[in-house]
């Protein structure tokens, strides 16, 4: 059986961090990384520009094979992790082979979550989470003229843009109330939806669709065969035609492997606040791990990719014995999301606490609105659409608890420049 001393699961900023932070500690211990991904190390955040075609399939990735051949980092493409057998220490693949570890990182990500929705079975659709479905998606959105995308978040409004950008017709199907809920308020979504539906989109909030069925429309054109198309039937008794139908309803971390394992989890890994789980020598980290919240005492899913490389990062320090490991502070939410030429970005907690002050200013003809949350002078969230502030200044300032009072007016006036000369003042 091969044998390891850290055995990484995972690619992307979880994984790549965690690799770094264990040789900068220990440079010779052997470290293999294993991911069931054929590719090289890329980002899931730059797979929106695969499929619009502003970014080169293969100008995308994180690491070459030079990194891994110079970090002494074997690396496994291609084959997932098909069990956890930690009894022994072992980690079985899905080829049947073993490897034997002394520490192991699950850093393994999340899958489309796929709604089970009577016909989705009989239809073809689309998703987005990996470099293969974003070539796939790239290929078919350049054949659509009539196109449903099933969800409202950040991964199916870009592939919407993408959609309107090509002369498709495109209807967006969201269940929620507002689209990219979770992310935005509803005035910051209402500023979204109008730069949609001005370009010609079709949104449908607070709509669940209850049947998909084969359909008997032909969407080809003398220049191109005729697509298969879908037939979608709305809760209202109403139907869509679609030639391509994209599935964007969320992701669940990728845990199969914990099948009899005695890993603890919930709706993901959960882990200490060094990222290690309930087995001593297993840690988790990313989208697959569950960790304390900022906010909350609870444990949290919070798949960003600040978040990712940061606990990445704290699991490579905690396997390799580094001293100079600090505990994880949390878990902040921090979203940016560019459309049609403007910008979104939310920093924190949306909730208004009992007590908490909000701060608002909107300008209808611009567009630019700004919304920012207090608790006894504390930043706990900050939201903006066409307002240009540093997220990662803003996610600092939360976590820091840094008093905003004598400079509150002045902070919601220019956030970019006041949050700035805060952190060059107290940032260590």
């Amino acid at each position: 059986m091969e044998q390891t001393k850290y055995l990484v699961v995972g690619s992307s900023h979880a994984a790549l961090e965690a690799v770094t932070a264990i040789r900068m500690h220990d440079a010779t211990g052997s470290l293999t990384l294993l991911t069931r991904d054929p590719h090289l190390p890329y980002s899931p955040t730059v797979l929106p520009y695969v499929v619009s075609g502003r970014s080169a399939p293969d100008g995308i990735f994180l690491r070459d094979e030079k990194f891994f051949a110079d970090q002494g980092v074997q690396l496994k493409r291609g084959t997932a992790l098909k069990a956890l057998h930690t009894e022994r220490n072992a980690a079985e693949l899905a080829d049947g082979s073993e490897i034997a570890y002394e520490k192991i990182l699950l850093a393994t990500g999340a899958s489309p979550a796929i709604p089970p929705i009577p016909g989705i079975d009989t239809v073809s659709y689309h998703v987005l989470r990996t470099l293969d479905d974003a070539t796939r998606l790239n290929a078919a959105i350049k054949q659509s003229k009539q196109a449903v995308v099933l969800g409202a978040g950040l991964v199916g409004m870009h592939a919407a843009e993408n959609l309107v950008k090509v002369g498709a017709g495109v209807t967006v199907v969201e269940m929620a109330k507002q689209l990219t809920d979770g992310y935005f308020d509803a005035i910051a979504a209402g500023l979204i939806e109008k730069a949609f539906t001005d370009n010609g989109a079709r949104i449908l909030t607070g709509s669940r669709v209850v049947k998909l069925a084969p359909s008997a429309a032909s969407f080809g054109t003398p220049a191109t065969p005729a697509t298969p198309g879908v037939t979608l039937t709305l809760e209202s008794g109403a139907t869509l035609e679609a030639d391509l139908l994209l599935v964007a309803t969320g992701v669940k971390p990728n845990m199969d492997y914990l099948v009899g394992s005695p890993v603890e989890h919930d709706r993901g890994i959960l882990v200490s606040d060094t990222m290690q789980s309930s087995v001593a020598n297993v840690w988790s980290a990313g989208d697959c791990a569950q960790a304390k919240g900022f906010f909350t005492d609870d444990k949290v899913m919070n798949a960003i990719l600040p978040d990712a490389a940061e606990q990445g990062r704290i699991a490579g320090m905690a396997m390799a014995g580094d001293s100079g490991l600090k505990k994880y502070p949390g878990g902040v939410p921090l979203n940016t999301y560019h459309f049609f030429g403007r910008h979104a970005i939310s920093v924190g907690s949306s909730k208004v606490p009992e007590g908490a002050e909000v701060l608002t200013r909107f300008d209808e003809v611009s567009g630019r609105y700004l919304k920012a949350i207090f608790k006894n002078g504390c930043l706990l969230g900050i939201y903006g659409v066409n307002e240009f502030f540093d997220g990662g200044v803003m996610c600092q300032l939360i976590l820091r608890r840094i008093d905003l009072s004598p400079v509150k007016e002045r902070f919601l006036a220019e956030p970019m420049t006041v949050g700035r000369e805060i952190m060059s003042k107290t940032w260590r």
